[in-house]
């Protein structure tokens, strides 16, 4: 019998997982300059958590969520995006009475059941950040201006950023009452789900990937001119910050996002060479989802990026260039092997990546291999070399040889010639 990794859940190794580490320490490093700190959430929470959270009516609650009773009996979901189990963990844990703005970043694998297809799984990763406490437009902006900044030391500077305004729950309610006037007379022409959608959340509608859908919300009013004052003058300032950070945009009016929990700004990253599903980081505001779990009211907002779509669009950069060996330290005998590994454990000791040759190999076999492996440099030892104390080196690129002794390889080796 063969065993399968499932429909839509795939595996991540060599080279491939290259592009991945290479995304997560960037993360880490542009995220902390930031301010965002690292947090850890569970895999698996309570479903209420997404239900109360995502919106009964969204396509993920309804239709995508892996949910099941564990055995005390309990109705437990595996998180299907990131958010929410934060938001539980900042109320449950008083975070809250920390200093704002409390700034995270997480990463790790979300469960959606849904049809798979490029750049999307079953069990996907993602690495999402939340800020919390600020209402300030100005930390909306940051985090435009970070995600700017992680993208461009990942070498892609070819995507697009796309912005909208959701409104408030004052102004909500005209714009809702806007579309059911506007899709009143289109409704038989409206997909299943949004047909549904038109009674229960219209505004839903408005991320609908049906094509029909696309095509009959055309001329659809804008939520931008339904905003309050005082949303429009925090979309203005938004703005004004944006082009202060010389950061380009474009107007979005129909992006609403999947989720119910969104308020005022949302933004989507966007590449072209990604096809329909072609956005790469989706976010915005959620000023009312902590005080709506029953915490103090505190403004929120954040964002998830999706990784196997970014790691394919770094498999095309310099940036997803695959690490290979410093050294492979070739042996021939019993006594050089045991030297070979001497000299290999202080370089590994050093941070190096060192490669060696294994009983039974002959040493044409071993350089063959470390030739396969790119490694930057050869080192040969057999009995004449152990004779002088000395190891023959060859440099792979260009073919630059000569003899080192023992006592001086080291990591120093590597930036000129011995």
């Amino acid at each position: 019998m063969k065993y399968k990794a499932l429909k839509g859940i795939h595996d991540i190794y060599p080279p491939e997982i290259h592009a991945w580490q290479t995304v997560e320490k960037t993360a880490a490093e542009v995220f902390s300059a930031f301010g965002y700190q690292e947090i850890r959430v569970p895999i698996i929470e309570s479903t209420d958590v997404f239900i109360r959270s995502i919106g009964e009516t969204t396509d993920i609650v309804e239709k995508e969520m892996y949910t099941f009773d564990d055995k005390a009996g309990r109705r437990v979901t595996l998180r299907p995006e990131g958010t929410a189990p934060v938001v539980r963990c900042f109320i449950e844990n008083h975070l809250y009475n920390l200093p704002s703005p409390q700034k995270f970043y997480y990463s790790g694998p979300m469960f959606r059941y849904e049809r798979p297809q490029a750049g999307r799984f079953r069990q996907f990763f993602q690495i999402g950040a939340e800020a919390f406490g600020v209402s300030d437009p100005k930390i909306d902006a940051e985090i435009l201006a970070m995600l700017k900044t992680f993208f461009e030391k990942l070498g892609l500077r070819e995507l697009n950023v796309e912005l909208n305004s959701l409104g408030c729950k004052q102004c909500r309610p005209s714009y809702r009452k806007a579309l059911i006037d506007f899709f009143s007379d289109k409704i038989q022409g409206l997909c299943q789900d949004c047909r549904r959608r038109y009674e229960q959340n219209p505004l839903r509608i408005l991320d609908c990937k049906v094509e029909g859908c696309i095509q009959l919300r055309k001329h659809t009013p804008r939520m931008t001119g339904f905003l309050c004052n005082e949303c429009s003058l925090h979309f203005e300032s938004l703005i004004s910050y944006l082009k202060l950070l010389k950061i380009p945009f474009l107007l979005n009016p129909n992006m609403v996002r999947g989720l119910d929990y969104y308020t005022r700004t949302t933004f989507e990253v966007t590449c072209e060479h990604l096809g329909s599903q072609n956005a790469v980081t989706a976010g915005g505001r959620y000023d009312r989802l902590v005080e709506d779990f029953g915490g103090p009211s505190t403004p929120a907002i954040g964002f998830a990026i999706g990784m196997e779509r970014l790691t394919s669009l770094l498999k095309e950069s310099s940036t997803g260039k695959i690490p290979t060996p410093k050294f492979f330290i070739a042996t021939h005998g019993d006594r050089a092997a045991q030297e070979g590994l001497t000299i290999a454990n202080r370089l590994r000791a050093e941070g190096l990546w060192v490669e060696l040759g294994y009983a039974g190999s002959s040493l044409k076999s071993q350089l063959r291999r470390a030739d396969r492996l790119s490694s930057q440099y050869v080192l040969v030892i057999g009995d004449d070399e152990l004779a002088q104390a000395k190891a023959k080196w060859k440099r792979l690129d260009d073919g630059t040889q000569g003899e080192i002794s023992f006592d001086q390889i080291h990591g120093s080796f590597l930036s000129s010639n011995p």
